[in-house]
């Protein structure tokens, strides 16, 4: 079993940076697929942005994509969410999500979740 938790949220202006951590213990994160997913009150958590188990394929979605990178870091087990011009709607709760296959889209392809990291943009 991996154990994920996420670090590094926090309030920032419109257009501002935010670098998420996912730190995992127990497992190696290089044997799995990782995915970071947001959800606001009343919705759904949805797919942001992903991380193949090499390393060599990252996915995002559409309104990250041109802004957002992930990124591993083997030796610290530790997986970024680096979230660059950042706009109000990306204010949300964000969560990593590891799982032992090729990356997914939907949280139900996900058994290990962190709990979560609050983000807030607003002036």
């Amino acid at each position: 079993q991996v154990l994920l938790v996420e670090s590094g949220g926090g309030s920032v202006l419109p257009g501002g940076s935010l670098t998420l951590s996912c730190a995992a213990s127990g497992r190696s994160l290089g044997s799995y697929s990782i995915a970071w997913f947001r959800t606001v009150p009343g919705q759904v958590r949805k797919f942001v942005a992903g991380i193949s188990q090499s390393g060599g394929t990252t996915k995002f979605e559409d309104s990250a994509t041109g802004r957002f990178t992930v990124s591993g870091d083997n030796a610290k087990n530790t997986v970024y969410l680096q979230m660059n011009s950042l706009k109000r709607n990306d204010t949300a709760v964000y969560y990593c999500a590891a799982r032992r296959d090729i990356l997914y889209y939907s949280e139900t392809g996900y058994p290990y979740w962190g709990r979560g990291t609050q983000v807030n943009v607003s002036s």
